[in-house]
């Protein structure tokens, strides 16, 4: 890949894209394709195979998708399921039949089962059952990974996929209800701290353990994919390093300067117990994560003021 080559980015509005085509600016890419939903909807089989038909791309990131947190996750399971399969089908299927020269499809670690062992390694995919309460997501993302594998072996498709751990940064989902947990945490204690609310009541009992990385590490890690990568296998992309719920929302009630208590409500359920990857392939790569987990929340904290984004 090229300065100069055709390169679209699906799902370039949202948080992952964004990060993907600030990389590319930033590495002076200047034939960048996007494509708005009122123009393309990525479900529709046909506007897709139009799309790349007149637009003929020579690389493609797949960073469109529906994602959420565990609310949304549980109550629109069916449009999880659909949205995604349809999208990632519909553009890996058009990039093969239009000659794209190499496509980097973009996972989860959702896709790993629910108790995994720790480090999480690319070889447990499919070794036990997944955690339910994003399952729909995550056999979605299962598919999509199968397909880029399926369309090396049998067409020779240069399409590789990537397994990022839980994301976040500038242009993330701050919805009261479908966001990720660490946004739902800045704008819930901002909101306290403007209402002065004595207590800000989290979904579980703050134990559980997860790995966040700083969405333009992953833009990183895209492009380096890009250009390093060829193997069928997925590769992992995070930190390599976890911390308990409790201590995210600690950091993130410091951050926003919420000085009230944070309780826990143990009716509502927490998710897989621990989630941390092995990384070591994606290290092999000379790929490493620059932000801190506290950096990064800082930086996301302040994107999030400087867009004035409600947080009533």
């Amino acid at each position: 890949m090229k300065s100069d080559s055709k390169v679209f980015v699906a799902g370039h509005a949202g948080l992952v894209g964004s990060a993907i085509k600030r990389k590319l600016e930033s590495e002076n890419y200047n034939n960048i394709y996007w494509v708005r939903r009122k123009n393309c909807d990525l479900r529709n089989r046909v506007q897709v195979d139009q799309y790349f038909s007149q637009s003929k791309p020579e690389y493609v990131f797949v960073a469109a998708a529906k994602v959420g947190g565990i609310h949304a996750n549980s109550t629109y399971p069916a449009e999880f399921i659909y949205d995604n399969l349809m999208i990632q089908c519909n553009i890996i299927d058009s990039a093969y039949k239009h000659g794209v020269k190499k496509l980097v499809f973009l996972g989860s670690s959702c896709i790993y089962p629910k108790n995994p062992k720790i480090p999480i390694t690319e070889d447990q995919l499919l070794s036990s059952y997944l955690e339910p309460t994003n399952d729909a997501y995550a056999i979605a993302k299962i598919a999509g990974l199968r397909m880029c594998r399926a369309y090396r072996q049998q067409y020779g498709f240069n399409a590789i996929s990537l397994m990022p751990t839980n994301l976040y940064g500038p242009g993330d989902n701050f919805h009261p209800e479908n966001s990720h947990v660490l946004p739902a945490m800045l704008r819930r204690f901002r909101q306290a701290k403007e209402n002065n609310t004595p207590t800000v009541t989290c979904w579980g009992d703050g134990l559980v353990k997860r790995e966040f990385l700083h969405v333009d590490d992953l833009a990183d890690a895209c492009y380096t994919c890009m250009h390093k990568y060829e193997e069928d296998e997925h590769i992992n992309v995070g930190t390599g390093v976890d911390v308990t719920i409790k201590e995210l929302a600690e950091t993130c009630a410091d951050v926003v300067g919420y000085e009230g208590k944070i309780e826990w409500d143990t009716s509502k359920p927490s998710g897989t117990p621990r989630k941390v990857m092995n990384v070591d392939k994606m290290k092999a790569l000379g790929w490493e994560p620059k932000h801190s987990l506290r950096e990064g929340i800082e930086s996301t904290y302040k994107w999030y003021l400087e867009n004035g984004i409600s947080s009533n």
